[in-house]
C-alpha cells in the first residue's frame, strides 16, 4: 500500500534509551520499567492511582478482572464490538458474558442497553473506547454506583483521551492501556494497568511475576514461598526504553493526529452517504487512534481505496460471531445495523496532511461514480 492503515510510531530519540538499556545489567524487568511507570503516571494519571506496567494490554485486562474478583460463573457486562483481547480473559476465568449493544453514532457501548442488562448478579461492567472516543462515562458510572460494582475501562485505543477534562485512566476502578505495535505509543508489545484502589498494587505486582514478591526477594527478606498463582506478565526494560522515549514526543505526535482528524472531518462532512462515527460531545476529548466512518457501500469503498493505494479496514469485529463466544448470544439491533458499514481510515504519524486530503479526494471520487 502507498498509504498503510497503520504504522508503528518509533521516535528518533529511542536509540539512546535502547543503547543505554542494552549496555546495562537489565534487559528484562528492571529500573527502566519503574521509570516508565513513573513517567506515565506523571503525564497522565493522578497520584491517587497506581500504575503497573505489564507485557500486554491483554495481561492488564486479565489482572484487572482478577483484582475485581471475577470468578467462574460471574456475570460480566462487556462490549460486543472490541478487540477479542477485551473478552478472552473473561473466558480464562469462566465468566458469564453479557454483550452490550453499540451506539449507532459512536460504536461505543449503549448506556440504555447496558442498563437493561445489569442485574444484582452482575459482577463488573467493562467498556472500551472505540477508536479513542470516550464512552459516556457519566451514564456508565451512574449504573455502576447504583449496583455497587466496579467499572473496568479498556482504553487500549484511548491514550490521551479526556472525559470532562480528566484523562482517561482517572475515572474508574481499573483502566488498561495498550502499547502494542500500532497503538499511540509502543513498547514493542506492552500494557499498563491503572488501579484506583492502591491496596491492590502489591498483589498486582506479585501476580505479574509468578506470585513472587520481587522487592522482598531482591532485599533478601523473601520467605521463599508463593501463595498466589501468578503469571509472567511483566514488561521488560527494552520495551520500557521505547516507551520512555515515546512519552517525550507524545504531545507533538498527537498534534499531528488532531490535524489529520480535522482534515477528514472537514472534507468528508458533505458526503451524504457517509456518517462520521463521533458524537462530537464537548465533554469528550478524542484520542484519535482511528478515524471511523460508516457507509452502506463499505465493501465497495474499501476495494476502491485499495486500488488507489490506500489501505482501510474494519479493525475489530463483533465478538459474538466468533465460535469461542457462541454460548453468549444476544439481540443487538444496532450492531446488526452497523456490522457491514463501519470503516477505518489511515491516521498515524506517517500520514501527512497531503495524504489525508488525497484520501478524501478519492472518497469523493468514489461517491461521484
Amino acid at each position: 500500500m502507498t498509504i498503510p492503515l497503520f504504522y508503528p510510531y518509533i521516535p528518533p530519540q529511542v536509540e539512546g534509551e535502547l543503547l543505554d538499556t542494552l549496555h546495562s545489567k537489565w534487559i528484562g524487568q528492571g529500573p527502566k520499567v519503574d521509570a516508565f511507570e513513573e513517567a506515565f503516571q506523571e503525564k497522565f494519571i493522578d497520584t491517587g492511582y497506581q500504575c503497573i506496567a505489564v507485557g500486554s494490554g491483554t495481561d492488564a485486562l486479565h489482572l484487572a478482572y482478577i483484582l475485581a474478583g471475577i470468578k467462574e460463573g460471574d456475570e460480566v457486562v462487556t462490549p460486543v464490538l472490541t478487540c477479542t483481547a477485551t473478552n478472552i480473559p473473561l473466558l480464562y476465568l469462566g465468566a458469564n458474558i453479557k454483550f452490550v449493544d453499540i451506539q449507532k453514532n459512536t460504536l461505543n457501548i449503549d448506556p440504555d442497553h447496558l442498563r437493561k442488562l445489569v442485574t444484582k448478579k452482575t459482577k463488573a461492567i467493562v467498556c472500551m473506547h472505540y477508536g479513542g472516543l470516550p464512552c459516556n462515562m457519566e451514564a456508565i458510572h451512574e449504573i455502576a454506583e447504583e449496583y455497587e460494582i466496579p467499572v473496568i475501562e479498556d482504553a487500549a485505543q484511548a491514550l490521551g483521551a479526556k472525559y470532562n477534562g480528566k484523562y482517561i485512566g482517572n475515572l474508574s476502578d481499573f483502566t488498561i492501556f495498550s502499547f502494542q505495535a500500532i497503538k499511540h505509543i509502543t513498547t514493542g508489545d506492552g500494557g499498563m494497568l491503572v488501579i484506583k484502589n492502591k491496596e491492590y498494587a502489591d498483589l498486582a505486582k506479585r501476580l505479574r511475576w509468578f506470585g513472587i514478591n520481587r522487592k522482598a526477594k531482591f532485599n533478601r527478606n523473601w520467605e521463599n514461598d508463593i501463595k498466589e498463582i501468578g503469571y509472567k506478565y511483566q514488561m521488560t526494560d527494552i520495551g520500557a526504553s521505547i516507551g520512555l522515549a515515546s512519552l517525550k514526543t507524545f504531545d507533538s505526535m498527537m498534534e499531528n493526529r488532531k490535524e489529520l482528524y480535522r482534515i477528514y472531518q472537514c472534507h468528508l462532512a458533505d458526503i451524504e452517504e457517509i456518517q462520521i462515527m463521533d458524537d462530537f460531545d464537548e465533554a469528550k476529548d478524542h484520542a484519535m487512534w482511528s478515524f471511523v466512518i460508516a457507509t452502506r457501500k463499505r465493501k465497495e469503498l474499501e476495494n476502491y481505496l485499495r486500488l488507489q493505494g490506500i489501505e482501510s479496514g474494519q479493525n475489530h469485529y463483533r465478538n459474538d460471531k466468533y465460535s469461542i463466544f457462541h454460548s453468549f448470544q444476544s439481540c443487538l439491533k444496532n450492531m446488526d445495523l452497523r456490522e457491514d458499514q463501519y470503516l477505518s481510515l489511515p491516521i498515524h504519524p506517517r500520514v501527512t496532511a497531503e495524504d489525508a486530503i488525497f484520501i478524501c479526494d478519492k472518497i469523493h471520487d468514489f461517491f461521484k461514480q
